[in-house]
């Protein structure tokens, strides 16, 4: 299965919809599309919505990790967005949660 990404506004924050599967066959999408929406945010906050993805692995993780760090160097920041209980213990147990906010609704 591929990935596949999407964006809107809401308010005054940019989401990034993920759908599929976030591992290391899709990771250059995802480092692209990340990047793309979090240059264009500005110094906007930039919600990365998970709850459509059937995998994430260690590596995606990591990439979600490097763009957190991307948006704080260009004066904004990334959330992820999630209702799911199973990728909420997957922050919880790799402590992914004490680096990125982890939201179940947009603010």
């Amino acid at each position: 299965m591929d990935l596949r990404i999407s964006s809107r506004t809401v308010g005054d924050r940019r989401v990034v919809v993920l759908d599929g599967q976030a591992d290391l066959g899709t990771v250059p999408l995802l480092q692209s599309g990340l990047a793309r929406e979090i240059t264009g945010a500005g110094r906007a906050t930039v919600v990365v919505d998970v709850d459509g993805l059937l995998s994430l692995d260690d590596v995606a993780l990591g990439v979600l990790l490097g763009a957190a760090a991307t948006a704080r160097d260009h004066g904004g920041d990334l959330e992820v967005l999630t209702t799911s209980p199973r990728w909420r213990e997957r922050f919880r147990a790799t402590r992914f949660e004490h680096a990125v906010t982890i939201r179940d609704h947009i603010v």
